[in-house]
């Protein structure tokens, strides 16, 4: 990602809802835990290259732990010799949070994130925050937009939810992946321009494919209505155009705002209790009566657990060639508040039917000990409430306003589709706010790139690998410096 072209901004996504449930496990054993520790060992090898290259890394790596994490940074920083300035942004930890609660985060908008950014910070690591957020974080950076840019913000949370799960907007996990090579799928960036629209592209010679088909299957993922409710702006996703513009090039614009909901979406893990399993193998004639045979001797021993589900997979063929495809899988999964109830002795129970119940009787695995498992589930809070916290490098904290919500903006009355947002102040074209009129912002290019200036288009990338604890992600890079307001080229007629 730092090598394939130039990025102006590169984040990460760690936050999965079972990555929580870790680091809450994680806290409980060392309190000095809690965030995602794969992003140290990932910096390492790049931090170097960003800082010559002028490039901003923004990541929710913090997790439960941002402020510790910014100071294993600064640690990292100081071992490599590369003299980076650290902010983290907190606030959204709301614990303690009801009974059982393991973890309970809010789920913030960009506006910490800018104003990191807009303090010099080169390495800013957040909590929880929106996934779309890591983009229109830097986005509003970078324009210098409002609260009340809604227009803007909404392009802006659009493209971050195409990137946010990486190679799904270039091919992977993609119902017609038969038309492209998606072998080895390259990551996808965002070219943001200052009017929020952007093209959603990837760097030359990355395997994949970027179509309106990918672009429109990513942008549908994990969406309720027309309305994507964020912390920072309404996006109206029945606005968004979308037009091929070039190969692995879609232009995504007419993305409408409307003010954002009043409250703010908290997600809570708990450990729900105790599990185990056992997969019996049932091979060859009469497979429905050996799993009920299974059923009847285990029912005695399943009275007192509080949860027992029976599944029967028929992966078995008739005349299979082997044993294996002779074979059908019952699955026993027992749940219970009580380890001692779905511990070892259940499954071991299981185990000593083998000469006393079906012909053939083996099993998948050996006999274990419970396993802990986890529960996910959302509430609302009053935005109001959450302390939303930038921790900027010099160790001041800023807390940024809330923005106008749905339920008290000045807009809230205005008919749907008539709502116009108010812009940012007026400036000298090609400065940044706070920078007289022609001196160069204070960003580090790309080598070879021109100066940044706030009117340029930006471009972003993001992705996702790894397991759900480990996602290094995307990334915002600078287009065509010769183009102010605009990407380069001509886009082809737009369709929803």
């Amino acid at each position: 990602m730092l090598t394939d072209g130039p990025l102006d901004v590169l984040t990460g996504d760690y936050l999965a809802e079972l990555t929580m449930l870790i680091l809450g496990r994680d806290r409980l054993k060392n309190p000095e835990l809690g965030y995602a520790k794969t992003f140290l060992r990932q910096l390492e090898e790049c931090l170097g290259l960003a800082h010559e290259r002028g490039v901003r890394i923004v990541v929710n790596a913090g997790g439960l732990n941002p402020a510790g994490l910014a100071g294993a940074v600064r640690a990292l920083a100081a071992k490599v010799s590369v003299p980076v300035s650290v902010a983290h942004v907190e606030g959204d930890d709301l614990m303690p949070y009801g009974e059982g609660a393991l973890t309970a985060n809010a789920y913030l908008g960009g506006a910490g994130i800018t104003a990191c950014l807009r303090a010099g910070a080169d390495v800013v690591v957040t909590g929880r925050v929106t996934d779309a957020a890591l983009v229109s974080g830097p986005a509003a950076w970078w324009f210098d937009w409002a609260p009340d840019d809604h227009d803007r913000l909404a392009g802006a949370v659009a493209a971050g939810h195409v990137l946010e799960c990486g190679t799904q907007a270039t091919g992977g996990n993609y119902s017609f992946f038969t038309r492209h090579d998606v072998a080895r799928p390259g990551f996808p960036l965002a070219e943001i321009s200052e009017d929020g629209s952007s093209v959603v592209t990837k760097h030359p010679g990355t395997g994949g494919v970027v179509t309106v088909g990918t672009v429109t299957a990513q942008l549908l993922y994990e969406t309720q209505g027309v309305r994507y409710l964020g912390p920072d702006v309404t996006a109206r996703l029945d606005t968004v155009r979308l037009a091929e513009c070039g190969p692995d090039r879609v232009a995504l614009s007419g993305v409408r705002g409307e003010a954002p909901p009043d409250t703010l979406k908290v997600g809570v893990t708990r450990i729900g209790g105790w599990r185990n399993e056992v997969v019996f193998v049932l091979t060859g004639l009469d497979i429905e009566e050996k799993a009920a045979l299974v059923r009847a001797q285990l029912a005695p021993l399943l009275s007192p657990v509080a949860s027992a589900a029976w599944t029967l997979s028929r992966t078995d063929h008739e005349d299979a060639g082997t044993e294996e495809t002779a074979s059908a899988l019952l699955r026993l999964v027992v749940r219970d508040p009580s380890p001692d109830r779905v511990g070892r002795p259940l499954t071991s129970a299981a185990i000593e039917l083998a000469l006393g119940s079906y012909p053939g009787f083996h099993v998948t695995a050996p006999p274990g000990p419970a396993q802990p498992y986890g529960v996910f589930e959302s509430a609302a809070v009053p935005a109001a409430e959450v302390p939303h916290t930038a921790v900027l490098p010099d160790g001041t904290r800023v807390h940024p306003a809330p923005p106008a919500s749905e339920a008290r903006g000045p807009a809230a009355g205005a008919p749907e589709g008539q709502r116009t947002p108010a812009r940012s102040p007026a400036r000298a074209p090609g400065t940044a706010p706070g920078v007289a009129p022609g001196t160069a912002r204070a960003a580090v290019t790309a080598p070879g790139t021109a100066p940044a200036s706030t009117g340029e288009p930006a471009r972003r990338r993001a992705n996702r690998t790894g397991t759900a604890a480990q996602y290094p992600s995307g990334s915002l890079a600078k287009a065509n410096p010769a183009s102010p307001n605009r990407i380069t080229g001509r886009c082809a007629d737009s369709v929803t």
